[in-house]
């Protein structure tokens, strides 16, 4: 690695980063949360880089904003990253910033029609240069850090600015880079735009299979749910590692009623089932007892649009038809060319012009330019 990597987690530090930041020029970010250990997926680290420094940036220690936000809001300087929806979001809720403009690698791998859009690829691919994977599920949260987890942070982001180049010359050729960047604009506005929802939705919702579970076991399942995210909580663990959804609905199936049973159900710890089983035996059988009248069922979904008429599946498989041929005439996924709750969503609005087309929620302008007037001569 070429660049000077300096760990950033004092106010002094803070200082010299905007010193370099403020000559100008694109910045490549890059974010590590806590989410795969720990209960909160807050932010842990930022990554940033300019073509000649990276630093690594310690929110739980020091915190950043001040000194990144002049730089990261500013709209004549671009933000580089790889797979950013997430990292927008994080920067937004953690530390208030909403990056102004972005140019995404996955994204501009995705419109060249590369097979395999990681960062570690497109670096090996393009630039020869391989990353380590030895800490791609390290816990961030914790401290202190070693200088082989800052040295593996700091590879996020320290070679985005010739891999952005290399990729962004290609699409150019192509006459496709506009495409990226409109791409790239709608996940700047889906970031400002996003806020915590009202009311959390359902969990049993995360759960394959749940709907079609009766009212009981929906209700079992829900109480589960909350005895694993109690205890989450209280470890600062991420859920999944307390037990496993495959676990819980095996144990909410098996509706043991004693600790010895609860450690026996398939992928359930006997240790978890020692420490803490008996609570959950008494939330299950408490579910058992309930009056029909008192059972949550799954969550029914209002709204939306009702089932397709026959004409309406015909005109789908039209334009789904066109769609995939200009997929493949480019070189291109087909969900990436138009995804097909959109095309579900073109064949109820029916819109009579290409005007009307772009005017549809989720339609990019690039999807016009290329599936337009072939998607309009589908609907007739």
């Amino acid at each position: 690695m070429n660049h000077r990597v300096q760990y950033i987690d004092t106010a002094d530090g803070l200082e010299q980063v905007s010193r370099s930041l403020a000559g100008g020029g694109d910045l490549a970010v890059d974010c590590e949360a806590a989410g795969y250990h720990r209960y909160s997926d807050r932010l842990c680290l930022v990554q940033l880089s300019t073509p000649s420094e990276t630093f690594v940036l310690d929110p739980l220690a020091v915190d950043p904003t001040p000194h990144l936000k002049p730089f990261l809001e500013d709209p004549a300087r671009r933000v580089l990253m790889h797979g950013g929806s997430y990292d927008l979001r994080l920067l937004r809720r953690d530390l208030d910033i909403s990056v102004a403009r972005l140019a995404d690698t996955q994204v501009a791998a995705g419109f060249l029609g590369e097979p395999a859009m990681g960062l570690q690829k497109l670096l090996l691919k393009h630039l020869g240069v391989r990353l380590a994977k030895k800490y791609q599920k390290a816990d961030w949260a914790r401290r202190p850090l070693s200088r082989d987890m800052i040295e593996y942070a700091a590879g996020d982001t320290c070679h985005l600015h010739r891999l952005t180049a290399v990729l962004e010359d290609a699409l150019r050729k192509m006459g496709r880079l506009h495409w990226a960047e409109e791409e790239c604009q709608r996940l700047v506005e889906s970031a400002a735009g996003a806020r915590e929802p009202d009311s959390p939705p359902d969990p049993v919702t995360r759960f394959k299979g749940a709907r079609r579970m009766d009212a009981r076991t929906v209700t079992a399942l829900r109480e589960a749910i909350a005895w694993r995210d109690r205890i989450a909580r209280s470890l600062d663990r991420a859920p999944f590692r307390v037990a496993t959804d495959a676990a819980l609905l095996a144990a909410v199936a098996a509706r043991p009623t004693t600790v010895s049973q609860l450690a026996d159900v398939k992928g359930f710890s006997p240790r978890l089932a020692a420490r803490s089983g008996r609570s959950l035996l008494k939330a299950l059988g408490g579910v058992r007892r309930l009056a029909r009248r008192d059972l949550q069922p799954y969550p029914v979904v209002r709204g939306g649009r009702g089932r397709p008429t026959p004409e309406e599946e015909a005109t789908l498989d039209r334009i789904t038809a066109v769609r995939n041929r200009v997929a493949e005439q480019l070189g291109l996924d087909r969900g990436r060319v138009m995804a097909n709750h959109l095309l579900r969503e073109v064949v109820a609005v029916r819109p009579g012009s290409l005007a009307e087309l772009e005017a549809m929620p989720g339609v990019r302008r690039w999807q016009v330019e290329i599936l337009g007037r072939k998607l309009l001569g589908a609907l007739a």
